[in-house]
């Protein structure tokens, strides 16, 4: 059998599955929410090892921005599912008399979800949290850059459930490419742009709808009345976790230029603070996550005046971290999305300027914004355009599964977490339920003068 055909069989089987009705069932789907909240505990410590191998990462980052992450997810989905999965009866017009409206939510089917790298195990397991609780089966496609976490993550899945339900493939070459010949009945793809055109031409050869999670070049945009301390404390953070190898992490820094020296020193004191004067030496600061990533950032360094770091070891795949000024515009630093831990920084004087350059270009994933002010902020968010926003903050508002996260334009399209990672694997299905103890015939020809009545209704 060859490999395209296993993943035929698979998703074959899944279907065949998914046709006997048992994952629709309530007590199916928090059981399962069940064993993979149990399997994620019971390799907890096997985790934090694979992503320290993959990714460099520290076991506090693994726990708080992958590991505990999806536990509480798991936690909030089981508290909320009973409620979601019931009918939700509507309003019935006058028009529809002796009739009752609801939405039913139907599971789409069999779904396949394309994780990344940066965060292997929380991209790949946050959306099946949301299609496990939808009613689907699952078939989750792993990145090869990470393939320790992929390993665990395999081994958890595996001893989970049957493969007929869920299932990992390997993380091998040319697999998405296979798996994307299939129809499916969703497509869930976390990634870069370039791939993410890839997979909705895929889809769009069976009609599948999708959910693209792209990323982009996510601004951060210091004022002038900004509290600078914890502006220059957030935006190290922010840029630094996972070694700024995060798809909402700020990617440029507009600072106002009456303070702007005053911040770029107080961002440098956070760096210190954070990850000490060497942070090759630190426990926390992860690392580039392959040599190819590395080869892509360190030509970067070069492109502008580097005001704080610009180290690089490739044999660690280390690069410090780094401010950067005097960028040219054609520079990939201004074109291309980072993800890195280099931070090019842009003095602006007025405000309008930094509205105008976020709108003439791509639809950022996020937007950071520093103020004081309630009618700045207020104005930032009615006059630019993002997938989602934080103001006097950096990343936050991904680990509130009471808000929807996803992209706008070439960001990304669709969302998830909490109630909308349900809601994006299910099919909100319209149901009207009319009495037979009587029958309006004005909606039946002959029409006669019935026109006038008609109009009065529906007026």
């Amino acid at each position: 059998m060859s490999v395209s055909e296993k993943y035929s069989t698979l998703r074959n089987r899944q279907k065949l599955f998914y046709l006997e009705h048992i994952t629709r069932e309530l007590p199916y789907r928090l059981t399962a929410l069940d064993r993979l909240r149990e399997g994620i505990k019971d390799n907890e410590q096997a985790l934090a090892e694979a992503l320290y191998k993959d990714l460099g990462k520290s076991q506090f980052e693994s726990y708080a921005t992958e590991i505990g992450i999806l536990l509480n997810e798991i936690r909030y989905m089981q508290s909320h599912l009973r409620d979601w999965v019931a009918d939700r009866h509507v309003f019935s017009p006058l028009a529809l008399f002796g009739s009752r409206s609801r939405i039913h939510y139907e599971p789409r089917g069999v779904v396949l979800i394309i994780a990344p790298w940066n965060y292997p195990l929380q991209l790949a397991f946050a959306p099946l949290i949301g299609a496990i609780a939808a009613g689907n089966c699952a078939v989750i496609k792993p990145s090869s850059s990470a393939p320790y976490t992929a390993a665990v993550m395999m081994k958890i899945i595996n001893e989970c459930f049957e493969d007929e339900y869920i299932a990992v493939v390997e993380p091998g070459e040319n697999v998405s490419e296979q798996l994307l010949q299939l129809q499916w009945d969703y497509i869930f793809y976390t990634g870069g742009e370039k791939h993410g055109r890839y997979v909705l031409q895929a889809a769009a050869q069976h009609l599948t709808p999708v959910t693209l999670e792209l990323g982009g070049k996510s601004p951060c945009i210091v004022d002038s009345d900004a509290d600078l301390r914890i502006a220059a404390k957030r935006i190290v953070w922010g840029k630094l976790v996972n070694c700024g190898q995060t798809c909402v992490a700020p990617d440029y820094l507009f600072v106002h230029r009456e303070v702007k020296d005053k911040l770029i020193k107080l961002m440098q004191d956070e760096i210190v603070a954070q990850y000490g004067v060497n942070p090759s030496l630190s426990p926390d600061y992860p690392r580039i996550v392959s040599y190819r990533h590395f080869d892509r950032l360190q030509p970067l360094l070069s492109h502008g005046t580097i005001i704080y770091g610009g180290q690089s070891d490739r044999e660690q795949c280390y690069i410090a971290p780094t401010l950067i000024t005097d960028v040219p515009s054609d520079s990939p630093l201004f074109t291309d999305e980072i993800f890195g831990p280099i931070l090019p920084i842009i003095p602006f004087d007025d405000i309008d300027d930094c509205v105008e350059h976020i709108n003439t270009h791509p639809t950022p994933l996020a937007l950071y914004y520093f103020t004081t002010s309630k009618k700045s902020a207020r104005y930032m968010i009615n006059h630019t355009e993002s997938g989602g926003m934080c103001i006097n903050d950096t990343i936050v508002h991904v680990a509130n599964h009471h808000l929807p996260f996803g992209g706008k334009g070439r960001s990304g399209m669709g969302h998830y977490h909490g109630r909308y990672s349900f809601e994006t694997f299910s099919h909100a299905k319209a149901v009207v339920s009319t009495t037979n103890r009587f029958f309006l015939s004005i909606k039946c020809a002959p029409y006669g003068n019935k026109l006038k009545w008609v109009k009065k209704i529906l007026r």
